[in-house]
């Protein structure tokens, strides 16, 4: 063989080695790194990955991809001295941390089950099906600091002064320069003072002072209706968490009722959960 054919042979040896692994080549044990003889695989990095914040996972992909196996590579040397000199606390903290997450798995896979076409039908059906229409307000509303200012507020409405340019210009609330709109809001939404003086009012009419946790309002009733049922596709997604919730509860309740749970706890005061000598140094 020519020197030529053993240097270009080479060079096709090098570029192979160079060439990155086929994708039915890569698997979770893959390793990408070793630390002291110990393995990181990529399986460990994309676990990391999904539990970074939004923020991180809009960087360049070998930007995170080097950020994330850098961080498993310090978290790996540290993590070898931290083994050595563990103790009881810490043994216990990451069994309770370990147990907090395999019952999270299992709430999580139980949420996301429970949300069908059928359970979000059946759950809208109870909910709206025999609900009576409900009233709605729209109200705009001058918010500010004490009752003599309110009462002065009030006053220059009467004698025939703008709410709305009022609000502009004098309301410390965020719907302020918005002119005091409120929207549309339906009993419950309010805090109570506020909603009580709402359903005193004839649309058009304006309130005296109003004290809230907020400050003292001047309120004004622009209108009401009747509010008919919504549409489920409006209510799509707060079913689905009433939904998810029930699921949850339920299923956290059958499994504790089947599971042979024998309490040893006679006897204990509850105030030695305070005592954290017992854990040790």
């Amino acid at each position: 063989m020519s020197m030529g054919l053993k240097i270009k042979g080479a060079a096709i040896a090098c570029l192979l080695l160079a060439t990155p692994l086929a994708a039915q080549d890569v698997t979770a044990d893959t390793v990408v790194a070793t630390v002291n003889g110990q393995d990181i695989t990529l399986g460990q990095m994309i676990a990391m990955r999904e539990s970074l914040p939004q923020e991180y996972l809009a960087l360049p992909d070998d930007l995170l991809f080097n950020g994330v196996l850098d961080q498993l590579i310090q978290q790996t040397a540290l993590a070898q001295i931290g083994e050595k000199s563990i103790s009881r606390r810490d043994e216990l903290i990451l069994e309770t941390q370990r147990l907090g997450y395999l019952a999270g798995i299992v709430l999580d896979d139980t949420a996301i089950a429970a949300v069908t076409d059928d359970a979000l039908q059946a759950a809208y059906e109870a909910k709206y099906a025999h609900a009576a229409p409900s009233k709605e307000f729209n109200a705009s509303h001058i918010l500010v600091g004490t009752e003599e200012e309110a009462a002065a507020i009030k006053a220059e409405i009467d004698g025939g002064k703008d709410f709305t340019e009022i609000a502009k210009t004098r309301s410390t609330g965020p719907s302020g320069p918005n002119g005091g709109e409120l929207g549309w809001f339906g009993l419950g939404m309010m805090v109570e003072p506020f909603e009580t003086a709402v359903q005193a009012l004839e649309p058009g009419q304006v309130s005296g002072p109003v004290q809230t946790q907020f400050g003292w309002h001047i309120i004004k009733l622009n209108e009401t209706r009747m509010a008919e049922a919504p549409d489920l596709d409006a209510v799509r997604d707060e079913l689905a968490a009433e939904v998810q919730e029930k699921a949850v509860m339920d299923r956290v309740a059958a499994v504790t009722e089947q599971a042979q749970v024998v309490r040893k706890d006679e006897g204990l005061d509850p105030a030695i959960l305070k005592d954290t000598a017992i854990l040790g140094e």
